[in-house]
């Protein structure tokens, strides 16, 4: 093996591609990698230091070539000190060894969505490229597998209420939190403690054992919500033993996350300070079937035969639920009368629980269908502009909020990128692998997708704009596939199928950015290809700004941390960001008070966790 350049006093000699042979010399590797980066990221990889580390690794009598491979790879192993490259969590692993980089991996995706399409999986690619939009874990995690689950979370109901109907509802979400999917249920038809059976609490120890003994044998399933009507008899015991403080450990099961769906009657009553009346649902049977005016009615007819296993305050319930929500988050609250009016699936039966652990999708779930949620998520801040920048040009690397003069918002990018989403999403649909028929019956029927939003924080006051521009698109997008592919199973006898959208049901009008008039007439000529079409989602787990310069977030996929990214672009620019800083920042826990190197004014708008 040659000598290496580490006594800098000695020549070095370069074979060029032609066979000439040169001094190799610092100035030179500088100046060619300033070349090749020019125009590249604005995350400005230090040059210098890049071509200091490559001179110090070269040896007498290497190619360019060799030289090139020795920089690249220097600059890719010093890049993985920015946050942003720290793990790389959805790469491809054999035998826990990782085989791609994220291009491959991005392309990998692309092409497990578009298979045989080779156009929409290149224009998939780039936009993803340039992340402009990310499909969901699961996806990136599995296209292109031999058995790709690319479905983010599943929605299922108790079969029925007898020991063969619990068992086959175990084993059900055993199966799909073996496919890593996010799981709902909702347990409304359970009978209560005062009836045959052990109640609620003792069937969800079944659940609690079996999930624990998948995630023991490596399992990687995401979260379990539990749903629950609040005129169920087990309701207290619900809240008492399941999520307080002090409760009984043994009555308890942490393993989920618990949500409750609440019909408009027991608010109102809440309100009024009137009674509430608690039932088992094996002796007033209908009740988790039935929404609004029908479900008053139901109600009330039980409560007049003398139904009601026990009578309650209303508001003191409710004051039991936000107590409990407020020790732990939890339950989390489903309106299910708002739920029902609102959505296009209305005409499929009464939808009770929500896949998702936050209630992000609504859909329609029964002991045959269990509901697939297809996700991918649009990077709001990406589409921030400068204004002179040209329209067709690559985004800003580290687009900020809309507070300079000079920044709009691209809706028009907007447009393209989520009508894009919407036929990968479709795709996602029919070359998916389900676990189980049932999820494979709905999602074939009602075709549901959803498209959610990241970094809404940093264009909140745009909500509305966002949102309308989005689901425009999206309609206009499934719209034209179904002018293709013909329009969902049970379209007709929906919503849309009879000329009624979103701003309709809401008793708003659209702003003028978009032809409406246009859409409605596209839609009762064509129909549409999917029945749900966006999903809430947002970058720190929700719409709030960051409350940290730092999050530490976990997932089936593994753990990493996320940096505040407007101090990240800061820090990048003022060339005060490195391998050091990156671990006193850590060691601070996102806190910049203490770091003397950073400026005062720096300090001044990034206090969120400032001593």
């Amino acid at each position: 093996m040659p000598e290496r350049a580490k006594a800098l006093g000695k020549n070095m000699h370069v074979v060029k591609r032609d066979g000439w042979v040169e001094t190799l010399h610092l100035d030179k590797i500088t100046a060619r990698l300033k070349k090749l980066s020019y125009g590249r990221s604005s995350y400005r990889c230090d040059i210098l230091l890049v071509a200091r580390e490559v001179y110090a690794r070269v040896y007498d009598g290497i190619t360019t070539s060799q030289v090139d491979e020795l920089a690249a790879e220097t600059a890719a192993f010093m890049a993985c000190n920015h946050p942003d490259y720290a793990s790389r969590l959805y790469l491809l692993k054999v035998q826990g060894k990782v085989v791609e980089r994220p291009q491959h991996m991005l392309m990998r995706v692309a092409v497990g969505i578009h298979l045989g399409d080779i156009d929409s999986a290149i224009k998939t690619y780039h936009l993803m490229s340039k992340r402009l939009f990310t499909h969901a874990s699961p996806a990136l995690l599995n296209a292109g597998s031999p058995r790709p689950q690319l479905s983010s979370c599943f929605l299922t109901c108790m079969k029925d209420d007898s020991i063969e109907g619990i068992y086959d509802t175990v084993k059900e979400c055993a199966v799909l939190r073996k496919s890593a999917g996010s799981i709902g249920v909702s347990v409304h038809n359970i009978r209560g403690t005062k009836g045959i059976s052990y109640g609620i609490g003792k069937m969800l120890d079944v659940f609690k054992a079996t999930t624990r003994f998948l995630d023991q044998g490596g399992g990687e399933g995401g979260g379990f919500t539990v749903y629950l009507e609040p005129w169920h008899a087990d309701i207290s015991e619900f809240l008492d033993h399941l999520w307080k403080s002090h409760g009984k450990e043994e009555h308890r099961a942490r393993d989920f996350f618990y949500a409750l769906s609440v019909p408009d009657l027991f608010m109102e009553r809440a309100l009024g300070d009137d009674q509430w009346s608690l039932f088992c649902p094996n002796e007033a049977p209908g009740l988790a079937d039935c929404w609004g005016s029908e479900f008053e009615r139901l109600y009330t007819k039980y409560e007049r035969e003398g139904k009601a296993k026990k009578v309650v305050k209303a508001q003191e319930l409710w004051n039991e639920i936000v107590t409990c929500q407020l020790e732990t988050g939890m339950p989390y609250m489903l309106f299910k009368d708002s739920c029902n009016r609102k959505s296009n699936q209305q005409n499929l039966g009464t939808i009770n629980s929500s896949s998702g652990l936050c209630s992000g999708v609504i859909q329609y779930s029964s002991p045959t269908e269990t509901a697939v949620c297809n996700l991918a998520s649009i990077v709001l801040p990406r589409f921030v502009r400068d204004k002179d920048v040209p329209m067709d040009s690559h985004p800003s690397e580290l687009a900020g909020s809309l507070g300079s003069k000079n920044r709009y918002f691209d809706f028009h990018s907007l447009a393209k990128v989520t009508a894009n989403v919407t036929n990968d999403l479709d795709r996602i649909i029919d070359a998916n692998y389900y676990p189980l028929e049932s999820a494979k019956t709905s999602n074939m029927r009602h075709r549901p997708i959803g498209i959610g939003v990241q970094g809404l924080a940093d264009a909140l006051q745009l909500n509305t704009d966002i949102f309308e521009t989005i689901y425009y698109h999206a309609l206009k997008a499934s719209s034209e596939l179904s002018a293709r592919d013909g329009a969902y199973e049970t379209y007709k006898g929906s919503p849309m199928s009879k000329g009624i959208l979103q701003p309709d049901m809401w008793n708003v009008t659209p702003s003028d950015r978009w032809d409406w008039n246009f859409l409605r007439d596209m839609i009762l000529k064509n129909g549409v290809r999917n029945s749900l079409l966006v999903s809430l989602t947002g970058n720190n787990k929700g719409l709030e700004p960051c409350a940290s310069n730092i999050i530490n977030h976990g997932g089936s996929s593994g753990e990493f941390t996320i940096v505040n990214r407007h101090l990240l672009h800061d820090l990048t620019n003022m060339g005060l960001w490195s391998q050091r800083m990156k671990k006193v920042f850590t060691s601070e826990n996102g806190s910049i008070g203490n770091i003397p190197e950073i400026p005062d004014d720096l300090k001044a708008i990034y206090r969120y966790n400032n001593a």
